[in-house]
């Protein structure tokens, strides 16, 4: 059998970067508490948090690109949310902020960990900001930590080969 490759819950040295929408911000604010708790709760200094507002869903993956190539950061954890409205508004904010975060984590090799909420109600915003469904936004870190630790250790495992 090959080899396993896993990361570990420790941000012990990392330099972390969030990026958050102004818009929904009651609502986003949570999600950043709850990202920038659970970074510290595993290792990440909290000086090693830097925190940039984007205006809506839409310019976070500009924003996180632009994080991520600056080569400052081991990675970014994206936020915001966007709440389903009467107009076909929501379909391509959503959709573009998802993609757009996906090829920003892909051309510049940063992780970038995808924490926008899309939902249909303010109610479901409100769960999956800290309340019933747990906060968004800490396991939007979780999966930050998890992602670069195993990044870290792909390319360890290469650099023995």
């Amino acid at each position: 059998m090959g080899q396993i490759f896993e990361g570990a819950m420790s941000g012990a040295g990392l330099k972390i970067a969030i990026v958050a929408t102004r818009w929904n911000e009651f609502i986003v604010e949570r999600l950043t508490a709850g990202a920038k708790t659970a970074l510290v709760q595993h290792g990440v200094n909290e000086d090693a948090i830097d925190v940039a507002m984007a205006p809506g869903a839409y310019e976070v993956p500009f924003v996180a690109r632009k994080l991520a190539a600056t080569g400052r950061y081991h990675g970014v954890v994206a936020l915001g949310c966007v709440i389903r409205g009467a107009t076909p508004h929501f379909d391509y904010v959503a959709g573009e902020a998802a993609s757009g975060v996906a090829a920003a984590a892909r051309d510049t090799g940063v992780p970038i960990s995808f924490g926008v909420l899309t939902v249909d109600t303010i109610e479901q915003a409100i769960e999956r900001a800290g309340t019933k469904a747990g906060n968004k936004g800490c396991e939007a870190a979780l999966a930050l930590i998890e992602t670069i630790t195993l990044c870290r250790s792909i390319d360890r495992s290469t650099e023995e080969a």
